[in-house]
């Protein structure tokens, strides 16, 4: 199976803080793909230096063959949710796509309402983001995510204040998202969420790798 994602000899400092520490990582394409670590471990820094949001000190990160930070800037059609999804709180969640919607011009209102319904926000489509709990939050998160139709997704702490409902709801999703084909990186401190979902396993800690296996 062909790498979707190598990560070469990637470090990143910030002052004395050593974030990233010599990681080399290969994804393959079309699976799922869980990082495990502590508050603190790299996981969300790997993750948006792979975005191209920040650039490692060191190291090369390449996603479809390409260079992040020399081919190309960021990512071709990838999706990231990585900490808080941005929104407009005085505004509906469907207005909120909307406007994300306009940037590219491709995304028509029946899309938006179906991207909503996917992850079980077609009821609350009408209401003000700023008045969503934090599990509505994240699943809107996943639903401007979803919205692009990525064939790369990188969440970071997708099911962070699910109820269990909640924590089935996005499982599914992003078991069916493997099943068309896409490739998922998520990052977690829950163990069953990436037993449950993963084709591999990688743990870090203080920015090193402590282990990396199929299952």
């Amino acid at each position: 199976m062909e790498a979707k994602i190598r990560i070469e000899h990637v470090t990143k400092k910030f002052k004395e803080y050593t974030a990233l520490d010599d990681v080399s990582l290969t994804f393959e394409e079309g699976k799922i793909h869980g990082i495990i670590g502590r508050n603190g471990s790299g996981k969300s820094v790997l993750f948006k230096c792979i975005c191209g949001f920040m650039f490692p000190d060191s190291g090369e990160i390449y996603v479809d063959n390409k260079q992040i930070g020399k081919d190309i800037e960021i990512p071709e059609r990838t999706g990231a949710l990585i900490e808080s999804p941005g929104f407009l709180p005085n505004y509906s969640g469907f207005r909120n796509l909307q406007f994300l919607a306009a940037i590219n011009g491709k995304i028509t209102k029946e899309e938006i309402k179906e991207v909503l319904k996917t992850v079980g926000l077609q009821d609350a489509g009408r209401k003000k983001v700023g008045k969503y709990s934090m599990g509505m939050k994240q699943r809107y998160g996943l639903a401007q995510v979803l919205m692009e139709k990525p064939d790369l997704l990188i969440l970071d702490e997708p099911m962070n204040g699910l109820d269990h409902k909640g924590v089935e709801d996005i499982r599914e999703i992003i078991l069916n998202l493997k099943r068309q084909g896409k490739t998922v990186l998520i990052a977690s401190h829950n163990r069953e969420d990436i037993e449950i979902l993963c084709d591999t396993v990688t743990e870090m800690d203080q920015g090193r790798i402590l282990s990396s296996a199929h299952k």
